[in-house]
């Protein structure tokens, strides 16, 4: 049974979760999750720089095989979207630097493939990945968030038209 380190990221740019699973089969394991939260304060790009900082950071330290981002749905203005857009961009974007495939979910397919249903609220998923992965340690729903895109991208891996051709 292949092993297969899994980084799951949940882009934003307040807050930035990700969240590291192994994946051997269907058994599943955590290994690590956290937020990556740049001053909001700070010009956009040093924000964005602080993203790639953190998100390449957690990269070398846990060496994952895979990457799966979210993608995101914006429903509060254009410039809401443009500004989340370019933190998704860092979040696709860094993974793929590293050499890692990178495959993109649906947050309703996150939601169905964690709780089974595609409209699951925060605590639902919060709920599910802890039973799911019972030695999981996240801080916050950000965090959540990413172990469940990573998980979700375990279950769907195999298909090709999700991940991207390595560079």
């Amino acid at each position: 049974m292949e092993l297969v380190r899994i980084i799951g990221i949940d882009p934003g740019l307040r807050r930035c979760g990700w969240g590291i699973i192994e994946s051997a089969g269907n058994r599943l394991s955590f290994v690590a999750s956290g937020t990556i939260k740049p001053d909001v304060k700070l010009p956009l790009a040093l924000r964005l720089k602080t993203l790639f900082e953190g998100l390449s950071a957690v990269i070398e330290t846990f060496h994952p095989e895979e990457a799966a981002v979210e993608e995101t749905f914006v429903s509060a203005g254009a410039r809401s979207a443009l500004l989340l857009g370019q933190a998704r961009g860092i979040a696709l974007m860094t993974p793929a630097v590293m050499g890692l495939p990178v495959g993109e979910y649906a947050a309703n397919l996150v939601k169905k493939s964690i709780v089974g249903s595609g409209h699951a609220g925060k605590g639902q998923i919060q709920t599910m990945v802890k039973l799911l992965l019972p030695s999981s340690d996240f801080e916050d729903a950000d965090a959540a968030d990413a172990l469940a895109i990573a998980i979700c991208h375990a279950h769907h891996r195999t298909s090709s038209a999700r991940l991207a051709l390595r560079a």
